[in-house]
């Protein structure tokens, strides 16, 4: 079954939100999770003070909307007040709660239509998380970031962030805000497909290999989704068309008159449908590790499957010249793998398969910070000791330390079948199975040409591949990776087209690097952000 979680999802890497260091793990965004044939995959209340408009005291209700235009029937929504909060309430898991514990960050809630064409009806509640700018006098505004996924949490994202660029021009003069999208973290509605044990089952069993077979998983996870999360209604309302709504109702709460934006991988395509929906209301992004919206899924499995490629022969070739990896070429990491297909490694009471090792070794391509605990953990698979890629695997799936599962999985499906246009003809799927011959994923995970849980989604798909409409935005900077294994660089380069936007591209492998570290790439991101100052044309930045 097609699926991949939100460690494996975000953008930008987590941090340490104390010491604001880069905590290794990796990421794992795009339709490569559609197709990959890997099965996975709260109310709040509290006391308010009198609205007290401008104010950020925790507790206190801050009316700043509505600002800027309204659609017709949303007055409410884009007027409603903000009650800022504690954030440790709003965390979903232990690691959150532990980053929302800190007193520079605050929390509401906003309350969004779950269909927009219905706004009278049922509405849905997002949590949101704001760091306000350390320079109040200095301040420009409120800085909206997305990390990717889709099923990334945004609130956990800007909380990272936050602590990682303490002291930068951007945590001076932006306040950095985050919002669990739909269906992710904190925010409803619950989309739940598969219960924790259904999960470890599907992971520990023999690999299904045939198209029938896995054609039957995936009907029935559409079935499960569809039965669990509140059918058509909800997850025909779940897709990027309505978080970019959801984003427009958070602008004018904020009181911003123009978004300002930075949004990572998937985030990018939100990014785009923001601006193809609401162009007057951009005031500057940042787009960065880009999704193509001219490609289709076909496509983008294609790309990546290379980018992945291309990223493991960058960290066998960094693996031989460590002198320390037992595993450092691509037939020999096959072998092992092979042999962990036809006979899982025990540990503990679990076992480590051959698609949970894929997993993990894939999750860890995307950044360099991820190869030495990687290679690491191959070689002690090779030995016979699958702990650590199991560790991997398990993060990259949002397994928590109870054995439950953090549920993004299930709303990067359910964003993808509604965002993505459906495939029902196996026969589409053939450049597919040309396309990527010969790769480590394909090699790994051969389920080609099967149809995906999309092909038996219960709601249709809310846009298609396209051209963007973006006429009257303000100039835009895209960031796109030479080396970028989940989302191509070329990818970046048509978007930047497609956008009319200024090109900047960071010659390394990894997924993402703005506001990580660089600082070629953070100095001209910032300068851009604060007063609209773009690179010049062909500007790259090394690490």
């Amino acid at each position: 079954m097609p699926v991949v979680p939100r460690s494996a999802a975000r953008g930008p890497a987590p941090v340490n939100a104390t010491t604001g260091d880069a905590v290794p793990t990796g990421c794992h965004p795009g339709p490569v999770r559609r197709l990959l044939p890997v099965v996975l995959a709260l109310l709040l209340t509290g006391a308010c003070t009198t609205a007290v408009p401008g104010t950020a005291v925790p507790g206190s209700v801050e009316q700043r909307g509505p600002v800027g235009p309204v659609p017709a029937g949303l007055d409410r929504f884009h007027a409603q007040p903000l009650t800022w909060r504690d954030c440790r309430p709003f965390g979903t898991n232990d690691v959150a709660r532990g980053v929302f514990g800190k007193r520079t960050l605050q929390c509401a809630t906003l309350t969004v239509p779950l269909d927009y064409a219905k706004p009278q009806a049922r509405t849905v509640e997002l949590g949101v998380l704001r760091r306000q700018a350390a320079k109040p006098d200095q301040r420009i505004g409120a800085l909206v970031v997305n990390p990717g996924g889709p099923g990334a949490s945004g609130m956990e994202a800007a909380a990272g962030l936050g602590a990682r660029n303490k002291g930068t021009e951007v945590t001076d003069r932006f306040d950095l805000v985050g919002f669990d999208p739909r269906g992710v973290g904190f925010s409803g509605p619950d989309v739940v497909c598969l219960t924790a044990a259904e999960t470890d089952a599907l992971r520990s069993a023999p690999p299904v290999t045939d198209v029938a077979g896995y054609e039957a998983q995936s009907r029935d996870y559409a079935a499960k989704c569809a039965e669990r999360s509140g059918g058509a209604e909800v997850l025909g309302n779940i897709g990027t068309r309505e978080v970019a709504r959801d984003l427009d109702v958070l602008r004018s709460a904020l009181g911003e008159p123009k978004l300002t934006y930075v949004g990572y991988s998937y985030g990018t395509r939100l990014g785009t449908a923001y601006a193809e929906a609401f162009p007057g209301n951009v005031r500057a992004m940042v787009l960065d590790g880009a999704v193509d919206p001219e490609r289709g899924v076909v496509d983008q499995v294609i790309g990546q499957y290379h980018g992945f490629d291309q990223a493991l022969d960058a960290f066998l070739i960094w693996c031989r010249g460590t002198g320390t990896c037992t595993v450092r070429d691509r037939k020999t990491l096959m072998a092992l793998i092979g042999r962990v297909h036809a006979s899982p490694v025990a540990v503990g009471d679990r076992r480590i398969t051959g698609l949970d090792a894929t997993r993990a070794i894939t999750a860890s391509l995307y950044s360099p910070l991820t190869w030495q605990p990687l290679s690491d953990a191959i070689d002690a698979l090779d030995a016979g000791d699958g702990t650590a890629l199991l560790e991997m695997a398990d993060s990259s799936y949002g397994r928590q330390p109870d054995g439950g599962y953090s549920g993004a999985t299930d709303a990067l499906i359910a964003v993808r079948c509604a965002d993505d246009e459906r495939v029902t003809d196996r026969a589409a799927l053939l450049p597919a199975v040309e396309g990527t011959r010969g790769t480590f994923l394909a090699a790994a995970q051969p389920v080609l040409p099967a149809l995906d849980p999309c092909a038996f989604w219960p709601a249709p798909a809310t846009a298609t591949p396209h051209k963007p409409r973006v006429d009257g935005i303000p100039p835009l900077l895209v960031i796109s990776t030479s080396g970028d294994p989940a989302t191509p660089y070329l990818a970046g380069v048509n978007l930047a087209e497609d956008l009319k936007a200024t090109l900047l591209t960071f010659s390394a492998t990894q997924h993402t690097v703005f506001l990580q570290g660089n600082t070629c790439v953070d100095t001209i991101g910032a300068a851009y952000l604060v007063n609209g100052t773009l690179p010049a044309p062909g500007t790259t930045c090394t690490p």
